[in-house]
């Protein structure tokens, strides 16, 4: 659907109607099970948005990718600057990467190295002092760029990476999102248009997010920023976004466990470049776990937008299309199923996270809570310092898309703090919080003692059956339906 067209809205919710109205008035009545939690508004449009990802007539993969991929436009209050980054002409960012899946991989697993590739972006700005229509400026990408920095009063630059389960979405469909963050922490966003599955399988997007983050710290020729200190930098994304977030993340550490002494480097356009951590990584609910095996993708699901995972009936008669089954066929649309428990690919499934610079993390109650509540656990009890906040009843993304619910603003504004406390040099100390819906009353929450009842133990052994039953054909894929 095309968001700036009122035909395409109206095509989308007229069918809708009767439902949206039975729903209001469910809700109004307190017939509802969420009308307690929910205000009216959000009842609509997660219920909304439900209906249309649990249609009972799927569509092909190919069109469900086109349609989130069309640009509206640039207008309104934000600046934009179009980058491609070139590929470099040696190998070993690409070495590196294959190094560490290699070395993480615990037997068995298979993966096809991706080839290195041009990396588009957008550096994304606050444009002060102009309304909502106010139409993109003739100029070239340069002056674009320095018309942005003119506008910039903090050191923070957002590594981003948009979400739409690692085969929809776009920065273009993020602009909103960086253009707040950076209106709110004074800095700057580079949003990264990383390859989509399924035609780029793993590792493509990862090398993608590996090279922006190259790139801040060493400009290729003819860049128009200048190095980016990664004390400055803060990796941040949402749900798919926050999974490469972490995979770059774990990717790092691992390349500094292997190089305990000094600070790990490669060789990227003619330089020897040092790859340190950044100063933070914020992923917003972050997608941890592709097997999507916790148990809160059931539990949660009466407050979620997401789908559970389909029936072996809605695969058998889900459309093919010139995307979708792959040539040859593969059993998930982001990898092969044998590494779907490799950390890089589901960072639920790592096991060390000691030297981590400061996380944050931030769910709803949605399908993919439990998954988060594990990693956070596992980072503060390994002495790392993470920042866990939970709020009751929100679903996924919550924050991005109730922009202007009071719980939603709160998230919101915690994040862009994260931002500027540990750019700012700030200390950082683990601690957790579960908002309540409406009242938003704060409960401190152990975060090294969350989900006791879930060993690791359990987690792995949990992976590893969803693993086998996608790899054997009982489950099928999981992601047939888009997870925004």
């Amino acid at each position: 659907m095309d968001a700036s067209s009122p035909t395409a809205i109206i095509k989308v919710v007229l069918p809708k109607l009767p439902f949206l109205l039975q729903t209001a008035a469910a809700h109004t009545l307190g017939l509802s099970s969420t009308s307690s939690k929910w205000d009216l508004r959000t009842e609509l449009t997660v219920r909304f948005i439900r209906s249309l990802m649990t249609s009972p007539k799927p569509t092909p993969i190919g069109k469900q990718q086109r349609m989130t991929l069309k640009d509206p436009g640039i207008k309104g209050p934000i600046w934009i600057s179009k980058i491609t980054v070139p590929p470099p002409e040696e190998d070993d960012v690409s070495k590196s990467l294959n190094n560490v899946i290699d070395a993480l991989k615990e037997g068995g697993e298979v993966h096809t190295p991706a080839r290195i590739a041009p990396v588009e972006a957008e550096w994304t700005g606050y444009r002060a002092g102009v309304d909502q229509h106010r139409h993109r400026l003739d100029l070239s990408e340069a002056q674009h760029y320095d018309r942005l920095m003119k506008e910039v009063t903090s050191d923070i630059t957002v590594l981003y990476f948009h979400g739409g389960a690692l085969f929809l979405m776009d920065p273009a469909s993020h602009r909103p999102t960086c253009m707040r963050l950076a209106k709110m922490t004074g800095g700057r966003c580079l949003s990264v248009r990383y390859r989509l599955a399924p035609k780029h399988a793993f590792p493509a997007a990862l090398l993608d997010a590996l090279i922006a983050y190259l790139s801040l710290l060493s400009p290729p020729p003819g860049s128009y920023h200048d190095p980016v200190p990664a004390k400055h930098i803060v990796f941040a994304g949402d749900s798919a976004g926050g999974n490469l977030c972490m995979a770059l993340l774990q990717f790092i550490l691992q390349i500094h466990r292997s190089s305990p002494s000094v600070t790990p480097t490669i060789r990227f356009h003619g330089h020897d470049v040092e790859v340190p951590l950044p100063a933070g990584v914020a992923p917003n609910s972050g997608w941890m776990d592709l097997t999507r095996c916790m148990p809160s993708i059931h539990t949660n699901s009466h407050y979620d937008y997401l789908p559970a995972p389909p029936s072996e009936d809605m695969i058998k008669h889900f459309p093919q299309d010139d995307m979708w089954p792959t040539d040859p066929p593969r059993g998930d649309l982001y990898c092969e199923t044998s590494m779907l428990c490799h950390p890089l690919v589901s960072p639920l499934a790592a096991k060390d996270w000691k030297g981590t610079c400061p996380v944050w993390l931030a769910y709803g109650s949605e399908c993919l809570t439990d998954e988060g509540r594990i990693v956070a656990r596992r980072i503060a009890q390994q002495g790392g310092n993470v920042i866990w906040q939970e709020y009751e009843a929100m679903p996924h993304c919550f924050s991005l898309i109730f922009e202007h619910m009071p719980g939603g603003v709160k998230c919101f504004e915690s994040w862009v703090q994260f931002m500027k406390d540990v750019v700012e040099g700030r200390a950082i100390e683990s601690h957790g919080l579960f908002v309540a819906a409406k009242s938003l009353e704060e409960t401190a929450v152990d975060v090294r003692r969350m989900l006791e009842h879930v060993s690791d133990k359990a987690v792995d052994e949990l992976m590893m059956e969803a693993r086998v039953k996608r790899s054997t054909g009982e489950e099928g894929e999981a992601k047939v339906l888009p997870r925004l």
